[in-house]
């Protein structure tokens, strides 16, 4: 059975799914979606059912699988995946799990090893000034932490449904650590890190980089959680030059 997506899909060439985190929203690669099209890739941006999946069935694993079926309803043979934060962790169970259907792996402040949910707890509810200061603490340059994307957070975190999912799956992002795995993903894997990241440290992203095989690793200075928004002109930069240095299968 075809379920109903919502999702953005620009350019023509080698696929690459961008998939976004925990509290993240399409909005988050805007600059991305406009810029690799660009460069010759098609670029397919799907909105994570994060608030809509049931409650027993609100964790990674679940949402690697629905990223799994996306492709197939999309009839996507073979294709690279971009993930930041979460959309990482869902990245590398993909990796693992269809090595010949994942292409390339990108990943930017990833889960999978360690983090800190929103600068380690979860924010109060009802408390705006308390949501603004953690999710400033997402960014190296709080100023990038606009009113939008406040309001954003302020009102997940005020709604009792999706409040619950959140904490459901970053546990669930806690407790599917992947260390032991790391060693067995095959494909070439671009990891780009904040320099100044709070929430996976940058001690994270060199632990990608020694335990997956075949990785380079970039930094981003002056940069936080979330280099496609704080630095998105350096971050595209080092994207789309590894990119253009990779063979793709068709």
């Amino acid at each position: 059975m075809k379920l109903n997506y919502n999702y953005i899909e620009k350019g023509s060439g080698p696929t690459i799914i961008l998939l976004h985190g925990l509290m993240g929203a399409v909005s988050n690669f805007e600059t991305t979606l406009n810029n690799l099209p660009n460069h010759g890739f098609r670029v397919i941006l799907p909105m994570l059912p994060l608030y809509s999946m049931p409650i027993l069935k609100t964790n990674v694993k679940e949402l690697s699988d629905f990223v799994n079926k996306f492709s197939e309803d999309l009839n996507i043979k073979k294709y690279s995946v971009l993930g930041n934060s979460l959309g990482g962790h869902i990245g590398l169970i993909l990796a693992l799990q269809y090595p010949d259907k994942i292409d390339k792996l990108i990943l930017s402040g990833s889960s999978g090893l360690y983090e800190n949910t929103l600068g380690g707890k979860f924010p109060k509810r009802g408390n705006y000034e308390y949501i603004k200061q953690k999710t400033e603490e997402v960014f190296f340059n709080p100023a990038k932490a606009s009113k939008k994307l406040v309001d954003e957070v302020f009102e997940i975190v005020n709604s009792r449904e999706k409040v619950i999912r959140v904490l459901m799956m970053a546990k669930s992002a806690i407790r599917h650590n992947m260390k032991k795995d790391l060693p067995n993903i095959t494909q070439k894997t671009c990891i780009i890190w904040g320099e100044n990241d709070k929430v996976t440290p940058p001690e994270v992203g060199k632990e990608f980089h020694q335990e997956i095989p075949n990785s380079d690793l970039f930094w981003i200075k002056q940069c936080g959680h979330a280099p496609m928004i704080e630095q998105p002109t350096i971050f595209n930069q080092i994207l789309v030059n590894w990119l253009k240095k990779q063979k793709y299968e068709t």
